[in-house]
């Protein structure tokens, strides 16, 4: 969408308060022995508190409230009863929302307690290159220009980028115009960012594979040549000079 009036920001605010505040608390709620189910129903209250509705159900009917994927699934993980985290897991928390007719999504991965398979250094690389295409995105400036800064500095830091996966205009529905947002240069892709458009920026930053498959669940996305991914998304607003991060109380990059 666009922001054209102070009453669509205010909107836009508050909706992605509600996610950026439940991915926050998940975040810190997630502990060893606990399962993604568990995790789930945790932050399914906080969203109901704030009013708001699941984004992935409402859009896909998605079976569960958030996205919750564990080490080698790359994202759109099922919570499960079945599936218990454990200490070190790299996890990934997906939280989009629809409140009062505006939609908003973030999205975080960490480790779990001590880092002892040594994820650590995956997550901080795709925290870095979210950071560097946000501080980089402006009125005017070519979308494929920002996929090919994110490439770029992925692989200075050793590793691949997801093609098959993207960022999204965002708004009034969950995924909405300029379409896709890849985190590479697609030299065929002329289009430019808006200023005053809402956007979902995230990275997609991977050990081995370049891009996913899904599992039998119909759901579930894996690395074709297997491997980790990490990934970190805020949904912001373009300007001409600094973007307006709307879900900043996240805190993905405290």
């Amino acid at each position: 969408m666009s922001i054209t009036k102070e009453t669509e920001l205010i909107g836009m605010k508050k909706v992605s308060d509600a996610v950026a505040y439940t991915l926050k608390e998940m975040k810190d709620h997630a502990k060893p022995g606990m399962t993604t189910k568990e995790l789930d129903d945790f932050g399914a209250g906080i969203l109901q508190e704030f009013g708001a509705n699941s984004a992935p159900y409402m859009t896909y009917q998605f079976p569960g409230w958030t996205c919750i994927s564990v080490n080698k699934e790359f994202c759109h993980g099922i919570p499960s009863d079945k599936k218990i985290l454990r200490e070190g897991d790299l996890i990934n928390i997906d939280v989009s929302a629809e409140l009062d007719g505006f939609w908003s999504d973030n999205g975080n991965s960490f480790v779990l307690g001590e880092d002892i398979h040594q994820h650590q250094k995956l997550v901080d690389a795709s925290k870095e290159v979210l950071q560097k295409a946000i501080d980089n995105i402006r009125g005017g400036v070519k979308i494929a220009d920002i996929g090919h800064l994110m490439e770029t500095e992925a692989k200075k830091r050793g590793y691949k980028v997801i093609k098959n996966l993207g960022g999204h205009g965002i708004g009034r529905g969950l995924h909405e115009e300029p379409g896709e947002l890849l985190n590479y240069k697609n030299r065929f892709d002329q289009r430019r960012f808006k200023k005053n458009s809402v956007v979902a920026i995230e990275t997609f930053i991977s050990t081995a594979s370049s891009y996913t498959v899904e599992l039998s669940d119909g759901w579930t996305m894996v690395g074709n040549k297997g491997g980790f991914m990490a990934q970190h998304e805020h949904t912001i607003v373009v300007t001409d000079g600094k973007p307006i991060i709307l879900t900043a109380l996240n805190g993905i990059w405290n």
